[in-house]
């Protein structure tokens, strides 16, 4: 997967988010998250975290893909949150680019 593509999907499940965020459900776990709060969403981040690294180091790759998924989403809905975009995120990584 190139560039483009990754971010292609991470802008893409930042769109879902957005939308998630603004519809009626109520069943919507994202909208859940984001009523919750900071508090609840950095517990998410947290949990996800721990379970990605026990995953890593004894799981499966199976498992361990999964866990990074559930990470990388939570990780969208905290930047949502916060009001920071992908394309921030691009911006500070290209910054970085050429610092060692």
């Amino acid at each position: 997967m190139n560039n483009k593509n990754i971010n292609g999907v991470l802008e893409d499940l930042y769109s879902v988010v957005k939308k998630r965020d603004h519809t009626n459900k109520k069943n919507s776990y994202t909208k859940f998250l984001l009523k919750k709060g900071k508090d609840k969403i950095a517990s998410k981040i947290s949990e996800e975290s721990f379970e990605l690294i026990i995953d890593y180091l004894n799981g499966t790759k199976k498992r361990t893909t999964e866990e990074a998924a559930d990470l990388i989403y939570h990780l969208v809905v905290l930047l949502y949150s916060k009001k920071i975009s992908i394309n921030d995120i691009k911006k500070e990584l290209k910054g970085r680019q050429n610092v060692r």
